[in-house]
């Protein structure tokens, strides 16, 4: 089989790019014959089909007229579907999987594939195809107004950060694709979570729409019984992703607890300077110091507030064995089995989050069965061997149908 993996970045710059490159390295492993379409970047790893990669574009740069410009070219690259087309008729690939193609690549290019006979597969990293602006908030609510196709909220409540001129270009991006029907040219897509299957089944049939969990590799993975007494953040430091109300509900227990945040972001600076007391500030960790960072961990919060999918920062904390505190929002719930496995908490509310830090803090056994708990989950439910088996049942079926079609 020859896969053709679609993602605007091939370098790991977040849970997509994590998912993907995953998967790409099992199939490259698996003796499955990968070709990489991406745009071209710097941090790029290496790839043999490099000069296929549309050009990199920055969208918030450039005066009125390059503005004009990037916003009809993130409705439709006349270049992702040129290099495209291209790179199927030199590889000809048997199935077409896209990860996170919006803006750079645009979903322009699954009419390409389809144009040819090839499959489309889609993992929804977020809720993009029903939502203008991916995160389906609005004014820190769950928000359902655009998910059966009718777009026309995003406009009236300028969804995208306020500004008109933002909510308007993501209305026509969203028009426009559906009037291509792009997206209803997909024929599997892949949700990481229950909760984005039912965000998106408003405006798709249920049988193309299939429940596939992000994978951890458990087997490079080994549980800690290491527990040096603090308290850890791994994530971006941005607004949605709730530290600074970790850090209040950590003020709030008097910092009895030192409190690690390893991440960064554009509120590193404000939260920094307000926040002082026993916190360490560990900034962007990875490698070997950010596995033995969560491996000494004694509890892992992941207090988000806008809609997770299903977070390799949670799925990761239980295979090295921690109890895990979160948000009780989006999919997340569907990981941390509640008093089992970890704590969840109401989104934002200080007050319960600070309960929870105490509880666990104060009980090194506690926290020590619920992490138990949560690997075994996690080996059981959450494995990447089990990720990829049922990643490459839905290839075989669609390529199978694809077969017996011609």
């Amino acid at each position: 089989m020859k896969v053709l993996l679609a993602n605007k970045f091939l370098f790991n710059n977040g849970g997509a790019e994590a998912v993907l490159l995953q998967e790409r390295l099992f199939l490259m492993s698996s003796g499955t014959d990968v070709v990489d379409f991406a745009m071209q970047h710097d941090r790029n790893i290496e790839s043999s089909y490099a000069a296929h990669f549309v050009s990199r574009q920055e969208y918030r740069n450039g005066g009125y007229l390059g503005k004009v410009k990037s916003a009809l070219s993130l409705i439709h690259s006349r270049e992702a579907v040129s290099k495209l087309a291209s790179l199927i008729e030199e590889t000809r690939p048997d199935l077409m999987h896209c990860h996170n193609i919006y803006h750079q690549l645009t979903p322009s290019i699954v009419g390409v594939a389809k144009s040819r006979g090839i499959p489309v597969v889609l993992t929804l990293h977020d809720s993009k195809p029903v939502c203008p602006v991916h995160t389906r908030m609005r004014e820190d609510q769950l928000c359902s107004s655009c998910l059966a196709g009718d777009f026309h909220h995003v406009l009236m409540h300028r969804c995208a950060d306020g500004s008109i001129a933002q909510s308007a270009t993501l209305y026509m991006e969203a028009v426009i694709q559906r009037w291509f029907g792009s997206y209803e040219k997909v024929d599997r897509f892949l949700a990481p979570s229950q909760f984005m299957r039912e965000s998106v089944l408003p405006r798709f049939a249920a049988d193309r729409v299939q429940l596939l969990y992000n994978g951890v590799d458990v087997t490079s993975i080994s549980a800690s019984d290491r527990d040096k007494g603090y308290v850890l953040y791994c994530g971006r430091l941005a607004p949605g992703k709730g530290a600074e109300t970790l850090l209040r509900a950590h003020e709030a227990t008097g910092c009895r607890w030192p409190l690690v945040i390893a991440g960064s972001g554009p509120l590193t600076d404000g939260l920094k300077s307000q926040f002082t007391r026993n916190v360490r500030f560990a900034g962007q960790l990875s490698g070997e110091t950010l596995k033995a960072t969560i491996a000494e961990a004694s509890v892992v919060v992941v207090p988000s507030e806008w809609c997770e999918n299903c977070p390799m920062s949670v799925l990761e904390a239980m295979a090295y064995g921690k109890a895990v505190i979160a948000s009780r929002v989006g999919g997340i719930p569907e990981l941390v089995d509640d008093r089992v496995t970890g704590l969840l908490f109401e989104p934002g509310n200080t007050d319960e989050l600070r309960n929870h830090l105490e509880c666990l803090m104060n009980d090194a056994a506690r926290r020590a069965g619920m992490g138990a708990a949560g690997r075994t989950r996690v080996e059981t439910e959450f494995s990447l061997d089990k990720h990829n088996a049922e990643l490459m049942a839905v290839y075989r079926s669609l390529v199978s149908e694809r077969h017996a079609s011609q």
